[in-house]
């Protein structure tokens, strides 16, 4: 994008910062040429893939992974297919949607998804591939085509059945086996994945799922008080631990609970701390443009917070503005990176500007 277009597509955001910034079809097609770019760049890329002998070292990402190869790792192509099904379902008449649907025509091919969901047994120690992160956005993704009443969301949907079904088998072993959340700021982080894992049990009805992540979100956080978040962020953190954790517990608890919990949890130092917006020195180094990213899920985790707070809560304005503040410092920087930010950020941003 060219920067006097630039500055005409996101000055508001920047000159009313208090004002929420909304998914227009202009962003949303700036946003969407990112993934139809990337979904179908092989290279560079970031397999994940453990070698396991010499048979497997020619393999290609395509060769591994022949819908989600791109946008250099799996897990960010599959959020990337996320968004695209997101906004062919809630904006149909973009410029793009025909691009949009021929390019999920071919990724959500049987053949291709068959494949995928082969991957887990055709290959040793697949059990912790894109473990909890890409299983996460693959729900997420499962998610927005179960609840698309489209005849083609159908068809990728039931296609798309062979690997959301081994996912759940993996995630189901996995978790009664998790003793410990991963606090982290960046993919393995726990309380992000359950929370999409709550939302997908919920839409698919899965209660037994429900319920178990329920069960470990209270066992993990119940009894977290004064939480650390004043010491937030590490270096190349795309979420704010904390945040992440907040997120997740207004989901699985009553909202007076939800309101006791969260008083406990957070002191007034952390909050300041956490709505403060990261410092991002270099949008081209790989890691420090995840900042950029820490933008967009502090503030879908702030509007998800606000939401389930009581209107006379003290948090709930305050964190509705400063949500609108990091959609509005995020969005143009989104623009201004190379591929370490191009390959995953739009889907974050989406994401964000959900209401």
């Amino acid at each position: 994008m060219k920067k006097s277009l630039l500055a005409i597509v996101f000055s508001p955001f920047l000159l009313f910062a208090q004002e929420v910034p909304k998914l227009t079809d202009e962003v949303a097609v700036k946003l969407s040429e990112k993934p139809l770019h990337c979904i179908t760049q092989e290279y560079p890329n970031k397999t994940a893939h453990i070698i396991n002998n010499e048979n497997e070292v020619p393999l290609s990402p395509k060769a591994l992974h022949p819908s989600f190869y791109g946008c250099f790792d799996w897990h960010s192509s599959v959020h990337g297919h996320w968004m695209l099904v997101r906004l062919l379902k809630t904006k149909p008449g973009l410029s793009i949607a025909k691009d949009i649907e021929n390019t999920l025509d071919q990724s959500f091919s049987k053949e291709n998804l068959q494949a995928e969901a082969d991957y887990f047994t055709k290959y040793q120690l697949t059990g912790t591939f894109e473990r909890t992160y890409g299983w996460a956005w693959l729900l997420k993704l499962d998610e927005e085509l179960t609840t698309w009443n489209h005849p083609k969301a159908k068809i990728w949907h039931q296609n798309l059945k062979p690997l959301t079904d081994k996912i759940l088998v993996a995630w189901k072993t996995y978790l009664p086996k998790q003793t410990y959340p991963n606090r982290t700021g960046v993919h393995p982080n726990s309380a992000f994945a359950m929370a999409f894992a709550v939302d997908w049990a919920r839409s698919a009805g899965d209660k037994e799922f429900e319920n178990q992540l329920i069960e470990k979100a209270k066992y993990f956080y119940l009894k977290d008080e004064k939480t650390p978040a004043y010491l937030e962020p590490d270096g190349s953190d795309f979420f704010s631990p904390s945040l992440e954790i907040a997120d997740l517990m207004r989901r699985v608890l009553p909202q007076k609970e939800f309101v006791q919990w969260l008083d406990t949890f957070y002191e007034k130092r952390s909050i300041q701390n956490i709505e403060k917006i990261p410092v991002v020195s270099d949008l081209s180094d790989y890691q420090t443009v995840h900042l950029v990213g820490l933008s967009f899920s502090k503030a879908w985790c702030m509007k998800g917070i606000a939401k389930s707070l009581p209107d006379n809560h003290h948090l709930k304005k305050e964190f509705q503005k400063t949500a609108a503040v990091f959609l509005s410092n995020g969005l143009p920087l989104l623009f201004q990176g190379n591929y370490g930010g191009d390959h995953w950020l739009a889907s974050f941003a989406v994401y964000a500007l959900e209401d």
